[in-house]
């Protein structure tokens, strides 16, 4: 009797606990892409929750008689009293080579057309970053191709450099030209067959960009030869803040997974701004406590737990690289707003582009002034540090000069000569969109300028200077550049045959502009008249 009246206490018990930690809820509230679940007692932090006919969710809030959730998808067909259900796995997505020349949504789902996503290893999108211990010091170069930054600014593996500035300055477009040159050396490496080169392969994150932007963005891609090379993620204006939200960090998860990996991987958030904006709208529904410009208290630590993840890992760790480039567009160039402030303290230097640069027609508009990199000329090969050492000092004091001289005050010669090189160092650093510059033609441009080829030279005439001298030596000294690409430093007897090369152009090139035009035929018969 006694053991009859144990079991049924037993099948009692085991009711209550099974009623106790129920795993079926139901929504109590709906609203934007956000839902109120009542009844899910055994819900983890940020684990999946599936409201059926394929829509999924992710626990975010933990509360004593429900939770709250951001749905992931259309969520439009979720009304009150739906039934939830947890599932005990937290969010994942698709990782690997795979995903390489896809175009995908935050939960790896494809946008493009092409089939299914060759996937067989799911990383979660949350992930602690790596520890101090497993990380080493930033020393190889990122190759962005455009020559301001590659020389005054320089970036490398591992590091967080943010671009920020006001909306249409070209912050975009320094990042598509990164992804072009970075996979046009894949592409010539995979071509000669060159081992030791290790590619760089980039994810470009789209937050809350207008569609047209987007497929503008993949055309110049396809047309450039980069997307084999390039993930896309795109959460679109579009799509719903939770999707906004959660994109930078499935981006993150991807480009980790070729870091663990033991490569190297480029990931651009284009733009963290929005991404705030998304975090605070899912916030301000779930009724978190708004702070300062009615963002949540936690948004500096949205931002530092996502851009922490990028790193160098040592070789013990596999020797691999994730490099951030965030995206943060600022108001009237208020660099010291709550966000552009939070974000320039996680990073490891900003290149801030000027609007009044912009429409003075230097471009890229970057600021030398503001613009910083805390890796500094660690991250530049010997030669680039050889020839580009004075550049940004030269170039910050001409923009501190040309302010004086435009009073028309007297300048005495020296001043006067700093301010003419200032002119022709701005000129030759203004570079059109998708057209990035090997990294040998750039040494031999920046030695050029700081050993005098372009003082004679009219400032009108710079531009010309520079581009027939680039297409100089891409046609006619090939040898040059690729012994400069090989020995990554300049050696005398290397330097001695970039001064005849450049020797024999530049008198070329005063000759062919000392020549008078010859007089058409009309213009001669006018004249005899």
């Amino acid at each position: 009797m006694s053991t009859l009246l144990q079991d049924i206490e037993t099948q009692i018990a085991g009711v209550k606990r099974s009623v106790i930690h129920q795993n079926v809820g139901v929504v109590r509230e709906i609203g934007d892409g956000v839902a109120k679940i009542e009844g899910l007692a055994d819900v983890m932090m940020s684990e999946m929750v599936d409201f059926g006919q394929g829509v999924m969710g992710l626990a975010i809030n933990l509360e004593e008689t429900e939770i709250g959730a951001i749905i992931l998808g259309d969520y439009t067909g979720i009304k009150e009293g739906h039934e939830v259900r947890t599932t005990g796995k937290v969010l994942q997505v698709p990782v690997g080579k795979g995903l390489l020349g896809r175009v995908v949504t935050p939960l790896g789902v494809p946008l493009d057309g092409k089939g299914p996503i060759k996937s067989d290893t799911a990383y979660p999108v949350e992930k602690i970053a790596p520890g101090i211990i497993k990380r080493r010091s930033v020393s190889q170069p990122v190759q962005t191709g455009i020559m301001a930054i590659d020389a005054m600014i320089p970036i490398g593996r591992g590091q967080r450099e943010l671009i920020i500035g006001d909306r249409s300055t070209g912050k975009t477009t320094l990042c598509i030209d990164t992804i072009i040159n970075q996979a046009r050396l894949n592409r010539a490496a995979e071509a000669a067959g060159d081992k030791e080169f290790r590619p760089l392969y980039s994810i470009y994150v789209a937050i809350g960009q207008k569609q047209s932007n987007i497929a503008r963005l993949l055309s110049v891609l396809e047309a450039e030869g980069a997307m084999p090379y390039t993930i896309v993620v795109v959460a679109s204006a579009a799509d719903s803040a939770a999707d906004q939200y959660m994109a930078p960090f499935a981006g993150a998860s991807m480009g980790e997974w070729f870091m663990d990996n033991g490569m190297d991987a480029l990931i651009i958030y284009d733009d963290l701004s929005k991404h705030a904006a998304a975090y605070r709208q899912v916030s301000l529904v779930l009724r978190r406590p708004s702070g300062r410009e009615a963002y949540p208290g936690d948004v500096f630590y949205l931002h530092s737990r996502l851009l922490e993840r990028s790193a160098r890992l040592n070789e013990k760790n596999g020797n691999g690289s994730l490099t951030a480039l965030p995206l943060i567009e600022t108001q009237m160039g208020d660099v010291s707003a709550y966000i552009p402030t939070n974000v320039i303290s996680i990073t490891d230097g900003q290149i801030f582009l000027e609007t009044d640069l912009f429409y003075q027609g230097i471009r890229p508009a970057i600021s030398v002034g503001i613009s910083v990199s805390r890796v500094g000329s660690a991250a530049q090969i010997k030669a680039m540090k050889q020839v580009a050492g004075r550049t940004k000092l030269e170039l910050a004091q001409f923009r501190e000069l040309a302010a004086f001289a435009q009073f028309g005050s007297d300048l005495d010669p020296k001043t006067q000569a700093q301010i003419e090189r200032g002119k022709r160092i701005t000129e030759v650093f203004k570079q059109p969109q998708y057209q990035p510059v090997p990294v040998e033609v750039q040494v031999a441009i920046l030695w050029a300028v700081q050993n005098g080829f372009f003082d004679d030279v009219p400032v009108d005439k710079v531009q010309d200077c520079k581009i027939r001298m680039m297409d100089f030596l891409s046609s006619r000294k090939t040898e040059l550049l690729g012994r400069l690409a090989k020995d990554k430093v300049l050696s005398d007897p290397l330097v001695a045959d970039v001064k005849t090369a450049l020797t024999e152009f530049k008198n070329s090139y005063s000759a062919s502009i000392a020549k008078p035009a010859a007089p058409s035929p009309a213009a001669d018969s006018t004249a005899k008249k």
